[in-house]
């Protein structure tokens, strides 16, 4: 059997312009048709990759495509252009030599490089380096622009921090923003850092906040993350002594000199978070870009820093829930005298109770119920299996749709494992070549394919809904057998599906259920 042919497409970009994953995977083909055959070109293997920078070979599909290599060598690798699969002179030259130990040849159409020829292969590395340069250059000259307007100081825009507005104002002929105090917010901020330095706990600040009525911006009442976010925002920070040598030592870049930083002026940091797939994620304080805003500072600079090392200290401390599958009343439960959800609290030796989330979140003060105990779960359970009118569940039941997100989340969380583990034997086949640990590695590398593929098919294959609500009826003759049969997301989907209402008052719960003529039938 002839070996197949692997067409991969990569576009960083979620956009339907220039050269689309479609029209790439096109190209391809019609390279393949012409050069391998009409048959070839429609047998060939696609992996598309859209949305994921050239810059890392951390790419799911591109990962899928190296494990399926090992198992079962393609014929070539056929890519539009040398950049779609890496920007990286060092990851391109281990892929080269990684696909040249399988006998698989690589193609770039664009550049018309063929790995099957030693001038190929020559102009193959020189076309990369040049990549990488370009892509370095691209890197280098964003930063210098950044450089260039971090010396202004300004506001880039987006949500104001806490404490300030955001002011327009005309300079060298050009309109750029900048931090304007706001005295009530900026009060909050400094009893916010004088609570944090008091007490050393996030929860008590939010608690005295939540007390005080207090409200962020958004008209929220406080919560910890936001709190953290007001506490370590350099936005907040005095220009002094203090600060120079703290933002130094954690290798930021500062665009002012020691003299500078007299405690006059606010600081701005610049490039504090980038961009990826999915949303922003922070950038650690080496790539910071740290100058002199044109706002007064607020906290000063041994302050500021006293607070970044406490929380540094407290970050191992925080709140832990039990595990989701744990307790089944979550967002069911609600507290009988606020009407706040009661949450999950995980005690000693692997026991939980509930806790009002109010009662937690003011450290008692807005309401003092009694914890709930975890118990309660098999208490509504058995409530809700002895129900003996199996006609009146199946007519509940027969509109709910489970939500297969919890299930969903689980197999995923599983393939991206699968494929970090992947990713490591994949990149260690370079370094195993030629020793006693290079077929361990490639039969690894199956087996975790295989892995793969099984998880995808779950992913992929609909769970059967019932036929109609006369079948249902009849499996639910012996209804509680057919909920503790559930695995442990679908029970908690179906009992939120049946319970109308559920609270605790501290000493009792009180539970309603909402099928139809239940209450004529109880």
């Amino acid at each position: 059997m002839e070996k197949s042919i692997a067409i991969y497409s990569r576009k960083s970009r979620l956009t339907g312009r220039g050269e689309s994953i479609e029209n790439q995977i096109e190209l391809c083909r019609q390279y393949i048709r012409a050069n391998f055959g009409a048959d070839a070109a429609e047998a060939a293997r696609v992996y598309e990759d859209e949305g994921f920078s050239g810059g890392t070979l951390a790419r799911p599909q591109f990962q899928q495509m190296m494990t399926e290599a090992a198992a079962a060598p393609f014929r070539a690798v056929v890519v539009y252009r040398l950049d779609r699969i890496s920007r990286s002179v060092a990851d391109f030259a281990g892929l080269i030599d990684a696909l040249d130990r399988l006998g698989i040849g690589f193609i770039s159409i664009r550049e018309q490089f063929d790995t099957t020829c030693p001038m190929g292969r020559a102009m193959m590395y020189v076309s990369s380096v040049f990549s990488q340069l370009e892509r370095e250059t691209i890197a280098e000259r964003i930063r210098d622009n950044m450089l260039e307007l971090s010396k202004t100081g300004r506001w880039l825009g987006g949500v104001t921090p806490t404490g300030f507005r955001a002011e327009s104002v005309r300079r060298n002929s050009k309109t750029i923003c900048r931090l304007q105090p706001v005295p009530e917010e900026q009060r909050l901020v400094r009893q916010i850092y004088d609570c944090f330095l008091k007490t050393q706990s996030l929860t008590q600040t939010e608690a005295l906040l939540l007390n005080q009525g207090e409200r962020s911006k958004n008209g929220r009442p406080f919560t910890r993350f936001a709190i953290r976010g007001i506490l370590t925002n350099p936005v907040y920070l005095r220009a002094d002594g203090a600060a120079f040598a703290y933002l130094r030592g954690l290798g930021a870049t500062l665009c002012a000199e020691r003299a500078e930083f007299d405690g006059s002026r606010g600081v701005m940091a610049y490039n504090r978070t980038a961009r990826q797939k999915g949303g922003q994620k922070p950038n650690p304080p080496e790539r910071w870009i740290v100058a002199l805003g044109e706002h007064p500072g607020l906290i000063e600079g041994s302050r500021w820093v006293q607070v970044q090392r406490l929380l540094a200290q407290n970050s191992q401390k925080g709140y832990r829930r039990p595990q989701s599958h744990t307790a089944l009343l979550s967002g069911v439960l609600r507290c009988g005298l606020c009407g706040d959800y009661m949450r999950p609290k995980r005690l000693r030796g692997g026991a939980y109770c509930y806790m009002c989330r109010t009662k937690e979140r003011s450290r008692r003060q807005l309401c003092s119920v009694k914890n709930c105990p975890g118990a309660l779960d098999e208490s509504v359970l058995s409530q809700i299996a002895a129900l003996s009118a199996p006609e009146a569940l199946a007519e509940a039941l027969e509109s709910v749709r489970f939500d297969p997100a919890p299930e969903e989340a689980a197999l995923r969380a599983s393939l991206r494992e699968n494929a970090q583990a992947l990713d490591r034997l994949t990149a260690s086949l370079p370094r195993c070549a030629g020793t006693e640990a290079e077929d361990y590695v490639l039969q690894s590398i199956a087996a975790l394919h295989r892995r793969g593929r099984s998880l995808r098919q779950a992913l992929e294959e609909p769970d059967a809904a019932p036929a109609d609500a006369e079948a249902l009826a009849e499996r639910l003759s012996d209804f509680g057998a057919v909920l503790r049969d559930m695995d442990l997301p679908r029970r908690r989907q179906t009992v939120r599906a049946l319970i109308a209402g559920l609270t605790w008052d501290g000493e009792a719960a009180h539970l309603r259920l909402g099928i139809p003529r239940w209450e004529d039938r109880k």
